[in-house]
């Protein structure tokens, strides 16, 4: 009796492993610098380690620097990318489009509400602060990105005096500082003041209140 032939098992293809990955430099690049802005935020500029950013990227120290030089070209980076963030929103806003009450008033509750959702963007700043601005002011597009916002403010105060809705001897960047600094100082100095006077300014009641109150404030201010 004969042996039945075995029939040879199929043969697979197998792919590289690598064969559909490639290589995306710039989604690397936006990887690394997300991450770096946590390990920023957190931990100041002198207290980050780019060993810890390289690991939580999967990438290498070699090539962080390679895409930005030093750890403060990444930091660096990190700045400008943060502002490029706001500004950008901001803009997608349309704000000249509406009528200019209701344009200012959107402007404030977006910019209370970035600041309230954006912890790492205001510790940022702060960050920078302590540092006299002095890595900003390294950036040839910082202050040209920033010219933005004080030319849509522009735009709503000469739109909302021509209507008659606002009062005409408010300068536009100190109009930005008071919608900023209203927005920026309760989520900067939240801890402190939680501990100075037991209330957090975080909290979910709270929240609310301050955006009616900071809304409210600023349109006042500008009524005619």
């Amino acid at each position: 009796m004969k042996k039945a032939s075995k029939v040879p098992a199929p043969v697979r293809s197998v792919k590289a492993p690598d064969a559909k990955r490639k290589y995306d430099p710039e989604q690397t690049k936006r990887n690394i610098i997300d991450i770096a802005t946590q390990e920023f935020a957190a931990m100041g500029l002198s207290g980050a380690r780019v060993d810890a950013i390289a690991e939580r990227t999967n990438t290498t120290k070699r090539m962080l620097y390679y895409y930005f030089g030093s750890k403060e070209g990444l930091y660096e980076a990190v700045i400008e990318e943060a502002y490029a963030n706001i500004r950008a929103l901001e803009q997608s806003l349309h704000l000249d489009t509406m009528d200019p009450h209701e344009g200012l008033r959107e402007l404030v509750q977006f910019t209370f509400d970035f600041h309230d959702k954006h912890h790492d963007f205001v510790r940022l700043v702060t960050i920078e602060n302590i540092h006299s601005a002095r890595y900003v002011s390294h950036l040839k597009t910082f202050r040209g990105r920033n010219a933005s916002a004080v030319k849509t403010l522009e735009g709503l105060i000469a739109r909302g005096v021509a209507t008659r809705q606002f009062r005409g001897d408010v300068d536009p960047v100190d109009l930005h500082l008071l919608i900023s600094s209203l927005c920026f100082h309760r989520v900067a100095n939240r801890h402190t003041f939680t501990v100075a006077f037991g209330r957090d300014p975080s909290g979910v009641r709270s929240r609310a209140r301050h955006r009616t109150m900071i809304v409210d404030t600023v349109l006042r201010f500008m009524q005619r």
